[in-house]
């Protein structure tokens, strides 16, 4: 059944990459994002390697799509195992009270039953390249037409960017596939890139400037004034949308996964998932321009610092996940040793009950209540036999002797001479020797 599962799922990757490429051209095609003939003449020469660009990163992020999408659907049908109830396992309110919020958080990057090995994410990936390969055919064939390519085959040139993305998306996508930060990053990524890519466009088009295309990850919405320009090499404008939405991006990404402590080093790291496509795309495709312009080498040189505004944002998640366990764990400190002192107050000045005069009385038996009156001979022998037989039926009747009274010790015979009752108990001291009376003698 596990093969079957994971077979179903390596189908689902393949189906599913090739799905988010054909769909991702598709969008790109129809926005005219993707232009290999652009309408203004001005642009023939940065639209060939723009499109390159764009071909390089939509293989990649349509497999590292397929890859996470086969894995999340495969761990939504899996059946979860029910774990039996125990003392020991019940969490109360209490309890959550006092754990930690990184404990109690299980929203890392994946549960443990549904890891996998790394067999299991390297197929997955794979299975999700397979698919990605659509996207091969459907950048090549447009391509054929492609204006200021420097080559004779542009289709072919094309082609090789759209594999060597694919290969870079198998590798993103085992990352992604171990940490969920790392999907959310360049899930959340790509959809800022082609929010940016619709708005350029469309500012295209209102400024009469027509369909040019858009560059990857950046928006140079003015690029005639002097004043958007650091050295006439740096445009500051889209700098700023390439370097403040990694920032951003990383830290939201990885602030679920920073919570728990076992996650977080993979969290920190998240940040550089989703802007490493945009840069290794660009950095492929350096060796095609022909001319390289102010546009052009800003976005080279931004791209690598988006890399790092990434990191920096999903650091920035870490270190203070760290220290809100920190702040919590100095908190609860005091608080558990207050609580500990005030227990150990209330115990040292709450009276306990004290009986003076040994242990507490216990109701007399019915031998004791109505005494037997003594009798002379043999039978005043019996008396103290008779008083035990009586005390051990009442208290056989009712509760034991060890639960409510200590044990008694039987009185002392009665002296067969002595009138009284029987539970006196005479001393030496109170005992007169009784005079026998002399009998008649006879003559």
């Amino acid at each position: 059944m596990a093969r079957q599962g994971w077979g179903v799922s390596i189908v689902t990757a393949i189906g599913v990459a090739a799905g988010a490429g054909a769909a991702q051209l598709g969008f790109g095609y129809g926005l005219g994002v993707i232009a290999w003939t652009p309408t203004e003449a001005g642009a023939t020469d940065t639209a060939w390697a723009d499109g390159l660009a764009w071909a390089t990163w939509l293989a990649a992020s349509s497999t590292v799509l397929g890859a996470v999408c086969a894995q999340r659907l495969h761990q939504r049908g899996a059946p979860r195992p029910v774990e039996a109830d125990s003392p020991d396992s019940a969490t109360t309110p209490a309890t959550q009270a006092d754990t930690p919020e990184s404990a109690l958080d299980t929203t890392g990057p994946e549960p443990p039953a549904e890891r996998g090995g790394l067999l299991r994410r390297v197929a997955l990936a794979l299975g999700a390249g397979v698919g990605g390969l659509v996207t091969v055919l459907l950048i090549a064939v447009p391509a054929r037409v492609a204006t200021g390519a420097d080559t004779g085959a542009p289709q072919r040139t094309a082609a090789v960017q759209a594999t060597l993305g694919i290969l870079l998306g198998v590798v993103i996508a085992i990352w992604a596939l171990r940490s969920r930060a790392a999907a959310v990053n360049v899930t959340t990524t790509a959809a800022w890139l082609w929010l940016l890519a619709v708005v350029s466009v469309i500012d295209g088009v209102r400024v009469g400037r027509g369909l040019t295309g858009a560059q990857l990850g950046t928006w140079q919405f003015d690029p005639d004034h002097s004043r958007y320009w650091i050295g006439g090499q740096l445009y500051w404008p889209g700098a700023l949308l390439a370097l403040v939405p990694a920032l951003l991006i990383g830290v939201l990404a990885a602030r679920r996964a920073a919570r728990s402590a076992g996650h977080r080093v993979g969290a920190a790291a998240s940040g550089a998932a989703g802007p490493v496509l945009v840069a290794l795309a660009y950095l492929t495709t350096l060796p095609h321009w022909s001319t390289l312009g102010p546009a052009q080498l800003s976005t080279q040189l931004v791209a690598p610092y988006a890399v790092i505004a990434g990191v920096g944002g999903s650091v920035l998640a870490a270190v203070l996940a760290e220290r809100a366990d920190r702040n919590r764990a100095a908190h609860r400190g005091p608080t558990s040793s207050a609580t500990a002192a005030d227990s150990t107050s209330t115990d040292a000045t709450e009276p306990t009950p004290v009986t003076v005069g040994g242990p507490a009385p216990t109701p007399p038996t019915a031998a004791e209540a109505d005494p037997e009156p003594p009798v002379s001979g043999r039978s005043n022998g019996t008396t103290g036999r008779r008083r035990r037989a009586a005390t051990a039926e009442t208290t056989g009747a009712g509760s034991t002797p060890e639960e409510d009274a200590p044990p008694r010790v039987p009185a002392p015979r009665a002296d067969p001479d002595l009138t009284g009752p029987a539970d006196e108990d005479p001393t030496p001291a109170t005992r007169r020797p009784t005079r026998r009376p002399a009998r008649p003698t006879t003559d």
